[in-house]
């Protein structure tokens, strides 16, 4: 028939190109093939055989439609993938790189941390080698200046008209004692006698007198030439005040006893001469405060320390007061004997002496010597 013989060209014939409708693949097939009239019997037929081979081209072209997108989305999914592991690779990179990074920061952290560790230990050590080399300039410094106070306490100008005789010993008697002169105006270390470190005292006495060193006393001086002091709780020192200091600073006024020897202690203590003019009348007060209030006159009046009348040619003033206080001779000479000794022994503590240490031994006890015989009563003539 001929609706047959179509179906089969139809089926027969490739399919190409993209699906299109049905209804426009029907209308196509129509207006290039129009068909002649038939007969009613036929045409149920016909119409069953198109619409058979309307299903069959609309699965071809779905399954071929599936095809294509399935390979699409593989193409897609392969091509995504590969940048997925384009993108982990780089993610893998990077990270390698931070860390190297990282690890590079933290060996430089590491390395300026201890470098700036090692310039603050220099800086400490040097900064303490040159508060070392401070302490000791300064030192010296004291030392010097010291020793140039001394050399000027101890170096008096001598002119022909008042010739010094510490400094030309032809013009002192023998038989006078070693008390220096020139209380006036200078404090209680101006009164010391101190020997120059370029000479040497001689070891054996002049005349008949012996000596022999105590080893008692010795070995307690060689124990605080070590560390010199003025500790008084020192064993050394201790001897000396219990025998001799306090005794020859034990006045009958103990007040005024006590302040004279602080005065003493802390090197505070001016001696100076009283004027010699006389005076018609003295007042009462002066004479309660040991001399003439608001005149300066050798009189013969009460001793502020011995409180006996005597003639107090001399006045001490203890350390910044406005108050004087007139005392005798020999108070004078007890005052003046420890500040020698309390002299000598501030020199050998600041260094200024250098002898050997038997020698610095009989000095004190030359020292001890004076303090001894003033507390009992002597001094010089010209005290």
């Amino acid at each position: 028939m001929w609706g047959q013989a179509r179906f089969e060209e139809v089926q027969k014939q490739p399919v190409v190109g993209q699906w299109k409708p049905l209804a426009s693949v029907i209308r196509e097939q129509e207006l290039q093939h129009p068909e002649p009239p038939a007969k009613d019997c036929g045409s149920g037929d016909g119409n069953q055989s198109v619409a058979q081979l309307n299903v069959s081209r609309l699965r071809s072209s779905s399954v071929e439609i599936r095809e294509k997108g399935s390979e699409f989305l593989k193409e897609e999914l392969h091509r995504a993938q590969k940048e997925l592991k384009l993108k982990d690779e780089e993610c893998e990179r990077l990270s390698k790189v931070r860390e190297q990074l990282e690890q590079e920061l933290e060996e430089l952290t590491a390395s300026l941390f201890e470098e700036a560790h090692k310039m603050v230990r220099e800086a400490n050590t040097k900064q303490a080698a040159s508060e070392k080399q401070l302490r000791e300039a300064r030192g010296k410094i004291d030392m010097l200046q010291a020793e140039v106070t001394a050399l000027k306490t101890l170096v008096i100008t001598s002119t022909p008209s008042s010739p010094n005789r510490e400094l030309h010993p032809q013009l002192q008697s023998p038989s006078k004692t070693a008390f220096r002169k020139g209380h006036g105006r200078n404090k209680s270390t101006s009164s010391a006698v101190v020997t120059p470190t370029n000479q040497s005292l001689p070891s054996e006495p002049v005349g008949s007198e012996f000596k022999e060193v105590d080893s008692i006393l010795f070995a307690e001086f060689q124990a605080w030439k070590e560390s010199p002091s003025l500790d008084k709780s020192c064993p050394f020192l201790e001897r000396i005040y219990q025998e001799d200091v306090g005794p020859c600073l034990d006045f009958t006024k103990h007040e005024l006893s006590g302040l004279v020897q602080a005065a003493v202690e802390q090197n505070t203590l001016t001696i100076e001469p009283a004027a010699t003019q006389a005076l018609p009348v003295v007042k009462v007060s002066a004479i309660e405060c040991g001399g003439p209030n608001g005149f300066r006159s050798q009189i013969v009046t009460k001793c502020a320390l011995s409180g006996l009348s005597r003639a107090c040619r001399h006045r001490i003033k203890l350390g910044d007061s406005g108050n004087y206080y007139y005392i005798s001779p020999s108070c004078r000479a007890r005052i003046t004997a420890v500040c020698n000794f309390f002299t000598y022994v501030r020199y050998i503590q600041q260094g200024l002496v250098r002898q050997d240490a038997e020698l610095m031994y009989w000095e004190i006890m030359r020292l001890r010597k004076e303090m001894s015989l003033a507390k009992l009563g002597f001094y010089s003539s010209e005290m």
